[in-house]
């Protein structure tokens, strides 16, 4: 049988409408698997400059690629929703929205006339998501919150890195993309419910809750003994040997995180001795003596190169890896056999590559179908196609409620 053209394919979220006034991070992350999944989302920015991502470089042409990154597959319409005209303009987008998702300090949607209780007049089926630092409620809900500042109130940054050592944040900013998983989830869930009743409903999470999830081992140790974790480095809080360990030309990872893999370890780099050694009978043992468990298994890995010992573990079915930077990722033959480097053509700048979609679905797959949009590029269509005249998107042009288009930079 010859499989179906994934770019034929229905799409789970074809046909959904999401009304999205985030920017930077969270938000565009949630709404930006949203649109990989076939949801047309439409992004409103400010006119001064639109999302502050646009505005952090590395730049490609005039066009930040942060933002492009992030941006694929959405609509781009400006609006000024400090004027009356502009947020008219926005109640009109919203009226025939599936879902809207905004990421402002809470309040300042209600204080713009466009928080829920507004919105859902008229318009029950409505999902509308916050997404902020610390919440809606509590003592620090009018609190700003950053990715860094939610690390660390989260607990994360205090056993993230090396003991000793200053504290460090994820290398990634986890808070904030959790957050934004967090909200797709959210958002799905409250979808499915509104097919089954009809009705929509209001949802929100936070940077901080979202982090605060993450730390699953540390919370369940600490609820149960009152122990405090601290840094690990590479280290897992349970299992060993479970790290990086020093090789010959660098470093590799090793999951040794069961008995059956310890066994089959020894015996693949020619140590079983250690299977008798009291130090490191069992997990128990091990991760009383993991220092020395360290030095023992270095002793051994760093007589030959990374690359001997992962095709060594390989072939022995043991749990390993090696440490890539970013140039080594994408180079990957597995990374690229999965399709996680989907090309896309960008209205100014030419070919922009873009993360690939980690959840495939047979039937309904995601897809890549468009390039992050240039500022405004949408906003006369979306609006027209929200009941508003050319000549009515004319005077929002000329009152700056909405940004004149460079014809040049408009997409075909």
């Amino acid at each position: 049988m010859t499989p179906a053209n994934p770019t034929t394919l229905p799409q789970p979220l074809q046909g959904v409408t999401v009304l999205d006034c985030s920017q930077i991070l969270a938000g565009p992350f949630c709404t930006m698997h949203l649109s990989d999944m076939g949801a047309d989302v439409i992004k409103v920015e400010k006119p001064a400059g639109g999302d502050d991502v646009r505005g952090w470089g590395p730049f490609k042409g005039d066009e930040s690629v942060p933002f492009m990154q992030l941006n694929r597959n959405k609509r781009s319409v400006v609006l000024d929703l400090r004027a009356d005209a502009g947020k008219d303009a926005f109640k009109k987008l919203a009226s025939r929205s599936d879902i809207l998702i905004e990421n402002f300090r809470p309040g300042t949607m209600e204080k713009l006339g466009l928080g829920y209780e507004t919105l859902r007049k008229g318009h029950e089926a409505l999902i509308y998501c916050s997404i902020s630092g610390f919440g809606k409620t509590g003592p620090y809900a009018r609190r700003a919150g950053f990715d860094l500042v939610a690390q660390g109130m989260s607990g994360i940054m205090s056993f993230t890195g090396f003991e000793g050592m200053p504290p460090a944040k994820a290398g990634v900013p986890v808070a904030d993309m959790t957050a934004g998983m967090y909200a797709v989830y959210g958002i799905l869930t409250a979808y499915i419910h509104r097919l089954k009743t009809g009705k929509g409903q209001y949802l929100e999470t936070s940077l901080l809750e979202s982090a605060i999830t993450y730390t699953v081992w540390e919370s369940a140790i600490f609820f149960a003994t009152g122990s405090v974790a601290g840094p690990l480095g590479s280290g897992h809080r349970l299992v060993a040997p479970y790290q990086a360990l020093r090789t010959f030309d660098g470093y590799m990872n090793l999951g040794g995180a069961n008995q059956p893999n310890w066994e089959r370890f020894c015996q693949a780099i020619g140590r079983p001795e250690l299977l008798t050694d009291a130090r490191f009978r069992d997990n128990t043992a091990r991760m009383q003596n993991k220092k020395a468990l360290e030095s023992e298994i270095e002793k051994t890995l760093t007589t030959r190169p990374t690359a001997h010992w992962i095709k060594l573990m390989d072939e022995a079915g043991i749990p390993a890896g090696p440490i890539y930077d970013i140039e080594q990722v994408w180079a990957d033959e597995q990374v690229r056999a999965r399709d996680m480097d989907v090309v896309t053509e960008h209205p100014t700048v030419g070919a922009v590559h873009n993360i690939g979609l980690a959840v495939k679905l047979s039937g309904t797959p995601g897809r890549i179908r468009s390039a992050a949009p240039v500022l405004g590029q949408h906003t006369e269509e979306v609006l027209i196609e929200a009941g508003m005249s050319a000549a009515e998107v004319g005077a929002l042009r000329e009152q700056g409620i909405t940004v004149p288009l460079d014809r040049d930079r408009k997409s075909g």
